[in-house]
């Protein structure tokens, strides 16, 4: 029924393959039917055509059905479906308009990048955009923000409720943030060489010492966070506007309207006022000082530098590198010899290397750290009109990354070569800056993709953490107390009393102050 109306045409207007066609027998048109063996599945283009309703015509085509002939010039050739079309005169100029448009998008297609996923078969191509989904998710996959957590929390409670106030409150603190800084500023605190401490003698548990070496540490603490809460409060205040364009941000207390901002520059004021004045009475001017320093670096310089130039990175590595130094200063100037010393005694002085090395260990981790941090959000740093190296230059980003990885080896040999730790942290440095270094590699190589950004924010997560626990395990001096006391090395120490007072008594008997060896005995 299908072949009648083209048998009733003039032969004339029958080309040779439509008489051909219309003389096959069923099982001639069942092979004619199957895809010849030269010829892979049909590809898209012809499909989009389709769906998008252009196809109009009189004829269909052999390279609409077969990738391998799409642009080959031979557009002449009629198939069997090509005579089924011309047989049903309904179609009229259809195929026509369909083989123009056809034609010119294969050539437009044609030696394109997407040539290939045109032609791509359809098992292949669902893999490949799982994968690009996978890579994609993986990138964008960040911890949720302890301020955005909080601001939930508080948004979810009353209004009248004093809990929605303090959630808020506490929100503008970046707790996360500020504990990280606190880690930091406690290490260097407790890695300062101390004698007492370090041979484990037993007057370290004397009242007195023990007394007051806690109360510094809680004033260390206390005034630090209490500074840092400052100093993320003014971040917050100066640019609510820049928080709501990102989706990290978008939920912080005074974006969403929880706190006004004279209320959060009060906050700000009365952190600042407070937490200085704790580490300027419970520790030293110097260390109030500098925390007042990195106020005013983080709130008044780093922030507004973001949306100036790439530089605010490395200002921001500077603020990540002062607290170390607190830490260390505080610890020194309460084992201080005297009761004046000054900044220069305690900056300058012959045992403040191992400060700077703590300060410049923080101060590297910073870009390892923060590069592959923005690289997940770069687009939303580029609408918000930060400046970044992530997307100003990516290039450029992964290599400040690897560079700043490499520097923590010297760094870490250098904590031991100035005393303050021992030989083990020469090994358990070595492994987890091995592993800061791979990913920062793998995360310059790809620029960011194939999920190295992700991997590498986790290993600068972890990397930290370890550097600093193992800092404090292998303390210089830490285990000589107990190495002693496991192998009762305590006898030879009492030999070197004897021979020291031995030697006491020679020397007065020389001076003329006779008196017998047997009355001076060691006291144990």
């Amino acid at each position: 029924m299908i072949l009648r109306p083209s048998l009733l045409r003039p032969v004339s207007v029958l080309d040779s393959s439509l008489l051909c066609s219309s003389l096959l027998c069923s099982r001639c048109l069942s092979r004619l039917a199957r895809p010849h063996p030269g010829f892979s599945r049909r590809g898209f283009v012809l499909s989009a055509a389709l769906r998008s309703g252009i196809a109009d015509g009189r004829t269909f085509k052999k390279e609409y059905f077969s990738s391998n002939n799409a642009g080959n010039g031979d557009l002449g050739k009629r198939d069997f479906f090509a005579s089924l079309s011309t047989a049903n005169g309904s179609a009229g100029a259809t195929t026509a308009s369909i083989n123009t448009s056809a034609a010119s998008t294969t050539e437009t297609v044609k030696g394109s990048p997407t040539s290939d996923i045109s032609q791509e078969l359809p098992h292949r191509r669902r893999k490949r955009l799982k994968e690009e989904a996978k890579n994609n998710e993986a990138d964008n996959a960040l911890p949720l923000d302890a301020s955005a957590q909080l601001s939930a929390i508080s948004s979810s409670l009353p209004t009248t409720s004093i809990r929605r106030k303090l959630a808020a409150y506490l929100a503008l603190t970046k707790p996360r943030l500020s504990f990280l800084i606190l880690l930091s500023t406690t290490s260097a605190y407790g890695l300062y060489p101390i004698s007492t401490l370090l041979a484990l003698d037993p007057s370290m548990t004397q009242l007195p010492t023990f007394s007051t070496s806690t109360l510094t540490f809680l004033y260390l603490t206390t005034g630090t966070f209490l500074s840092c809460s400052s100093a993320n409060t003014l971040n917050m205040f100066f640019e609510p506007q820049y928080d709501a364009r990102m989706s990290r941000t978008r939920n912080r207390p005074l974006v969403r309207g929880l706190l006004s901002k004279r209320a959060a520059l009060l906050f700000a004021i009365g952190t600042a006022a407070t937490g200085l004045t704790l580490l300027y009475v419970g520790t030293n001017p110097t260390v109030a000082a500098l925390s007042a320093a990195n106020i005013v670096l983080y709130g008044f310089i780093y922030t507004p530098l973001k949306r100036m130039h790439v530089i605010n990175t490395w200002v921001g590595a500077i603020v990540g590198g002062i607290p170390p130094l607190m830490g260390w200063v505080a610890a020194a100037g309460q084992t201080a010899t005297t009761g004046h010393d000054t900044w220069r005694d305690m900056l300058l002085g012959e045992n403040c290397a191992g400060g700077w090395l703590l300060a410049a260990l923080l101060f590297a981790w910073q870009f390892p750290h923060f590069n592959s941090l923005s690289h997940t959000i770069r687009e939303e740093y580029k609408a918000a009109g930060y400046k970044m190296m992530a997307w100003v230059n990516p290039a450029r980003n992964g290599r400040v990354a690897l560079r700043y990885s490499i520097l923590m080896f010297p760094i870490s040999v250098g904590l031991w070569w100035v005393g303050v730790v021992d030989k083990g942290f020469l090994v358990s440095s070595s492994l987890a800056n091995g592993w800061l270094v791979r990913e920062a590699y793998r995360f310059m190589k790809h620029e960011g993709a194939k999920g190295t950004a992700r991997g590498l924010f986790w290993a600068s997560v972890w990397q930290l953490p370890i550097l600093l626990v193992g800092a404090l395990v292998t303390k210089k001096g830490l285990w000589d107390g107990v190495w002693r006391r496991v192998f009762g090395e305590e006898e030879d120490e009492d030999d070197d009393l004897y021979d020291d007072e031995e030697d006491i008594v020679s020397a007065d008997a020389g001076h003329g102050n006779k008196m017998q060896l047997s009355t001076v005995k060691p006291t144990v």
